[in-house]
C-alpha cells in the first residue's frame, strides 16, 4: 500500500482516546486483499507489550522513542498488511503486591524502596531489605535470579496495572491490529502476563524464575511451537531493553543449536527502543547482546526493508 488508510492519524500516536475501530475494520474490509489462510510464506509480527504505560509519554514506565517507533509500527503494518499473516500481542498485566513492586519490600525502617532500586540477594540475607511477604521464596528468587537469569531485582514504578489505562495498548496501534484483522479475515492474538505475585516476566514466553505450580509459570510451549509455525517472525514493541529482549532471549535459548529456526525472527530495530536509566546505559546492553544473537542467524532488521 503506497498510501495510508484514512483512520490513521500519525499526530495521534501517543493520545489517549477510544480507539475508531468501526473506521478502521471498514477500510480494512474494502482493502480488498487476501485472505492471510491463503497465504503460502506464512508471517507473524510478535508485538511485545504496545501498552499506554510503555508508549505514551505520560505513561508510568514511558520509554523515550516509543512513540515515534509505535507510528513506524503501524505504518509498517497497513503497508504490508498483504504480508502478515497474523499479528500476536502481549500485554503486561500487574496487581498492587509483586516481587518487583515496592510494596514487597522494607528496610529496616520499615520504608519501601524507591522505583529503581537495585535489590541484592546479599541485601536480603543482610536484611537491609526485607520481604513482607513469602520471605523463604523472596531469598530463593533473588538467588536464582542472579545464578540462572544472570541479573538482580530491580524494583519498578507500578506499571500497566489491570484495568487502568495504562494496561492499554496504545489506541492508533490497536486500529492498525484491527485494520489488519478485518484485511486479511485473521484475528490478532493476545497474551496477559506478569500476573504472577512472586516472579518477574519480561519474555512473553516464560517467566525469569519459574513457579510450576503457578498458571503461566513455565515456558509457554504451545505458543512456541504456534509461532515457530510460521515461516517468518517479525518483532516490535517495549522495551528492548527488556521485554523484547527476554523474548529474544527465550528463542535464542530454545533454539541457540537451530540457526534456521533463529533465521525466522526479525527484529524491527527502529520500532522498538529501551528503557532510560540514569546510571544504566541499558539500550547500549540490549545492542550488544542483539549483535550476538545475529551472529547466531537472528535477522536485525528495519521498518523500511521490504518484506516478502
Amino acid at each position: 500500500m503506497s498510501t495510508l488508510p484514512d483512520f490513521y492519524h500519525p499526530e495521534s500516536v501517543g493520545a489517549l482516546y477510544v480507539p475508531g475501530i468501526e473506521a478502521a475494520i471498514s477500510q480494512g474490509q474494502a482493502a480488498d486483499l487476501p485472505p492471510a489462510s491463503a497465504d503460502e510464506l506464512r508471517t507473524i509480527l510478535l508485538l511485545v507489550d504496545p501498552q499506554v504505560d510503555f508508549i505514551h509519554t505520560n505513561g508510568a514506565l514511558s520509554v523515550p522513542g516509543a512513540v515515534d517507533d509505535t507510528r513506524r509500527t503501524i505504518e509498517w503494518i497497513v503497508r504490508n498488511a498483504e504480508h502478515i499473516t497474523a499479528i500476536a500481542a502481549s500485554l503486561d498485566s500487574h496487581i498492587p503486591t509483586q516481587i518487583f513492586y515496592p510494596t514487597w519490600w522494607v528496610d529496616g525502617a520499615g520504608r519501601h524502596p524507591e522505583p529503581y532500586t537495585v535489590i541484592t540477594a546479599e541485601d536480603v540475607e543482610h536484611e537491609r531489605w526485607r520481604p513482607v511477604f513469602d520471605p523463604r521464596w523472596s531469598l530463593h528468587y533473588v538467588h536464582a535470579l542472579e545464578t540462572k537469569a544472570k541479573k538482580e531485582l530491580m524494583i519498578w514504578p507500578y506499571h500497566t496495572m489491570i484495568g487502568t489505562p495504562g494496561h492499554a495498548i496504545a489506541p492508533a496501534l490497536y486500529e492498525a491490529i484491527a485494520y489488519h484483522s478485518a484485511a486479511r479475515g485473521s484475528q490478532p492474538t493476545f497474551l496477559h502476563k506478569g500476573m504472577i505475585p512472586k516472579t518477574e516476566f519480561y519474555s512473553m514466553l516464560e517467566p525469569e524464575v519459574k513457579v510450576v505450580d503457578a498458571p503461566q509459570g513455565e515456558l509457554n510451549v504451545d505458543f512456541l511451537k504456534q509461532l515457530m509455525s510460521y515461516d517468518r517472525i517479525y518483532v516490535a514493541g517495549q522495551a528492548k531493553s527488556h521485554c523484547v529482549l527476554e523474548t529474544i532471549t527465550s528463542a535464542v535459548r530454545h533454539f541457540e543449536q537451530q540457526r534456521d529456526a533463529l533465521a525466522k525472527w526479525h527484529i524491527l530495530m527502529d520500532c522498538t527502543s529501551s528503557v532510560a536509566h540514569p546510571e544504566i546505559d541499558f539500550d547500549a546492553m540490549a545492542n550488544r547482546v542483539l549483535e550476538e544473537y545475529a551472529g547466531l542467524g537472528l535477522q536485525l532488521v528495519r521498518s523500511t526493508d521490504p518484506v516478502g
